[in-house]
């Protein structure tokens, strides 16, 4: 190295050294001048450009090892962000103390029910609460089960006709007539019904049996039916369920039904519910004097029980003190 000129190779490794230990390279007056190795100054080598390439290329590929990839412009990664909206947000679960999980409780009482449903309830608990004189107080005897169904089973043979089966059974009696035959076919025996039709009814003592409903509602269109059928000697009974009379007469709901005429085969079987309900109904004068109602709540109940408790301990005691 010529005064002045310093080969490029120990500049390098000056400067490396330089860096690791924390030095700024010295500066110096004179001016320095670089060298590659090929002027006139040097000796001879074979350090050129072209083997610094080289030379970095090889320590890359033996320190590096595989090259990464660059990643693809269209990879799953860059997914879209979807947009949640903020009205919804999300609610995890707390399972620490005091966060589990809840046992399964009945709320039922806290369910918003429909109208009708409050007022049949807030009815029924007015009839246990007041006094309920016997005229109404009669509709809460009503037939069991078993003599329910034979009632029905009756009543299902004589259902009344549909529009579609009425018009079917006049055509056929119109086309019997135009062809020359008899007029007058007699009218299916059905039953009756229609507050003012079975009113009829009794009055004239057409009707044989009269089926009332317990559930009238105003009961006021109903409660003298029963006076009606025993001041006319006509029996009748009182049944659960103005919707299932209604099923029999095509209707929603039905007060009142009348059977005026049966078959034959079915006489017998009409005069043996009749003798049973007389007695139920008719001939029990029980039933037309019991009143009804006064039943008082719970809370009510169980704080006429503690009443009655601590007197019966006063009571004790003042016995206690006279025998004393």
């Amino acid at each position: 190295m010529i005064d002045g000129i310093i080969p490029l190779k120990r500049v390098f490794s000056l400067v490396s050294c330089f860096t690791l230990l924390g030095l700024t390279f010295p500066r110096t007056s004179s001016a320095v001048t670089f060298c590659f190795g090929d002027c006139c100054c040097c000796p001879p080598t074979s350090f050129n450009m072209a083997s610094m390439k080289k030379g970095s290329s090889a320590a890359k590929g033996s320190s590096g090892g595989k090259k990464k990839l660059p990643a693809a412009p269209l990879s799953s990664k860059a997914g879209k962000k979807v947009q949640k909206s903020p009205i919804f947000t999300k609610t995890p679960r707390n399972f620490r103390v005091g966060g589990n999980i809840q046992p399964r409780r009945d709320l039922s009482r806290f369910v918003k029910w429909p109208k009708y449903v409050l007022l049949q309830r807030q009815r029924k608990v007015l009839m246990q609460r007041l006094k309920v004189p016997p005229a109404i107080n009669q509709f809460t005897h009503t037939l069991d089960r078993n003599q329910t169904s034979q009632l029905m089973r009756l009543l299902a043979k004589y259902k009344p006709e549909t529009r579609a089966e009425k018009k079917q059974r006049l055509l056929q009696e119109a086309e019997r007539q135009s062809a020359g035959g008899a007029a007058g076919g007699k009218k299916p025996v059905m039953i009756k019904y229609g507050i003012n039709h079975v009113t009829d009814l009794i009055e004239i003592k057409k009707a044989k049996l009269v089926v009332i409903a317990h559930d009238v509602t105003p009961v006021e269109l109903v409660c003298w039916i029963p006076q009606l059928c025993r001041k006319k000697e006509v029996p009748y009974c009182i049944v659960k369920g103005k919707s299932r009379l209604g099923q029999l007469v095509h209707q929603k709901n039905c007060p009142v039904l009348a059977i005026d005429n049966v078959r034959k085969e079915d006489q017998a079987e009409l005069e043996a519910q009749c003798k049973v309900y007389r007695s139920l109904f008719n001939e029990n004068a029980e039933v037309r004097r019991r009143w009804g109602g006064g039943i008082n709540g719970i809370k009510s109940q169980h704080a006429q029980q503690k009443k009655e408790k601590l007197v019966n301990i006063e009571l004790k005691k003042k016995m206690g003190l006279q025998l004393a």
